[in-house]
């Protein structure tokens, strides 16, 4: 299981691989990326971007003040060695990769990967979730009886989710082959009736 620091600085190294940014901006980035279920606090970023520092992975560049404040701004930029680290970590393939933490962190990157990393990553993110699926399933065949109706329910919803990401994984690995375009922007599309509880 990936370590909450290597997926922070998996994701620190890729903001910082797209241009500099002070640690306000890298955080505000950081938890749009991370999603409302995982806020990350400055007490976990800042740690996270000590050690890279210490490592010479990031450095600090010039400060910039701002009108409301005479307090100036520290802005981070990724080093040589950083870049490195960053297409290294991009290009691991195995359980790490497909791990809930990592996974969105690695995918919203994936434009920094070589298709044949991105395919294996999203075979085994899917294939993670297919043995989940199976065992969520088979618990839920045999404590149908034993839950009331809204664990029941909320069995039910998990299984949904897992098995509407699995489509989404089976949509983008075709595309990524090739065999089907790749799939429409469905935020302008009207949500399926099932989606919206």
């Amino acid at each position: 299981m990936a370590r909450r620091g290597d997926t922070i600085e998996l994701a620190v190294l890729g903001l910082l691989h797209e241009g500099p940014m002070h640690g306000y901006e890298l955080r505000k980035r950081l938890n749009l990326m991370l999603g409302w279920g995982r806020v990350l606090s400055y007490g976990s970023l800042y740690p996270a971007l000590k050690k890279m520092l210490r490592a010479n992975l990031i450095t600090e560049a010039s400060a910039t003040t701002t009108a409301t404040s005479r307090r100036p701004r520290i802005v981070y930029e990724v080093t040589p060695a950083g870049n490195e680290q960053f297409q290294r970590l991009m290009s691991e393939v195995g359980p790490t990769a497909w791990e809930d933490d990592n996974f969105d962190i690695r995918f919203a990157f994936f434009s920094s990967t070589d298709m044949e990393i991105r395919l294996r990553v999203l075979e085994g993110r899917r294939s993670r979730l297919q043995e989940r699926l199976a065992r969520v399933q088979a618990e839920l065949a045999r404590t149908q009886a034993e839950v009331d109706r809204y664990a029941g329910e909320l069995q039910r919803h998990g299984v949904e989710s897992v098995e509407r990401e699995v489509r989404w994984l089976s949509d983008l690995i075709r595309a990524e082959r090739g065999d089907e375009p790749a799939p429409v922007d469905r935020t302008t599309t009207q949500t399926p009736q099932a989606d919206q509880h």
